[in-house]
């Protein structure tokens, strides 16, 4: 059994060590805003937050995820109440298939909280997850909305 915390709450769940977090997240846990898309770390769809940082929970064991503090889509919101970087998305008509968003989102998430008046070098340095629907001019200005609000 490994114990993870995810959102706040521990869940004990039975998997390999090796087991990619993302399929514990999914298939033990049932939240399922963590997406699935190319399994080796490249286009982000499956980034959360390890103890704070944004990683590619396809390419992290849940034995490196043991102990740590695990944050997904899920757990941004608060009340019902969206975070300021998931209304300026709205905001900015961003989603267009949503495949990619969660993972977008936590990425931008994690930018802002370590920069929170990021540069568009910044962006472009720490935002690399794909969107095969083409919405980056969307996400860089509803990054910086958020920044500003």
């Amino acid at each position: 059994m490994t114990r993870l915390t995810i959102n706040g709450q521990n869940h004990e769940i039975e998997v390999e060590p090796a087991t990619p977090l993302l399929w514990a997240i999914r298939e033990q846990v049932g939240l399922t805003g963590t997406k699935y898309g190319c399994g080796i770390g490249q286009c982000g769809a499956c980034t959360v937050h390890l103890d704070g940082m944004p990683v590619r929970s396809c390419l992290i064991p849940v034995e490196a995820a043991a102990g740590k503090s695990i944050r997904t889509i899920e757990g941004l919101a608060e009340g019902g109440k969206l975070t300021r970087v998931q209304q300026a998305w709205l905001d900015h008509d961003v989603p267009q298939c949503g495949y990619c968003q969660a993972g977008m989102i936590m990425a931008v998430t994690a930018l802002l909280e370590r920069t929170p008046r990021p540069t568009d070098a910044d962006i472009d340095a720490a935002i690399t997850n794909i969107c095969r629907c083409g919405t980056f001019q969307q996400v860089r200005a509803a990054i910086h909305a958020a920044a500003a609000a």
